[in-house]
């Protein structure tokens, strides 16, 4: 299953998870909102951040949407680079697959687009 159709899906599951529990998901939209849109660091910093900590807590759907979000906020493949090595330098082995995994997915949605 390719990146964008892994995205589709998880929108999908948490679309259903949001009928469940509407409030949880609204107040972590609203707590989402509030971290992305206040505040001295600009977006695209905020997406680094974001992602970094992502691949080394090894959530494979959050790197996937951050690193589209990067991308929309002009991140470069080679700030990836920089972003999976620190990634790594904090979360050792693991976060050096899942930084893998990430640059898989940044040439996937990039060819894509």
């Amino acid at each position: 299953m390719s990146a964008t159709e892994k995205m589709a899906e998880q929108r999908a599951m948490n679309k259903e998870l949001s009928k469940l529990v509407p409030e949880t998901l609204k107040g972590f939209m609203a707590l989402e909102h509030g971290a992305t849109k206040n505040g001295v660091l600009g977006a695209k910093e905020k997406e680094f951040i974001a992602l970094g900590i992502a691949i080394a807590t090894r959530c494979e759907p959050c790197i996937a949407f951050h690193l589209q979000a990067l991308m929309k906020h002009g991140g470069t493949r080679e700030e990836l680079g920089d972003i999976c090595a620190m990634a790594v330098t904090m979360g050792g082995g693991p976060s050096l697959m899942y930084g893998s995994k990430a640059l898989a997915i940044w040439d996937e949605l990039a060819a894509a687009a």
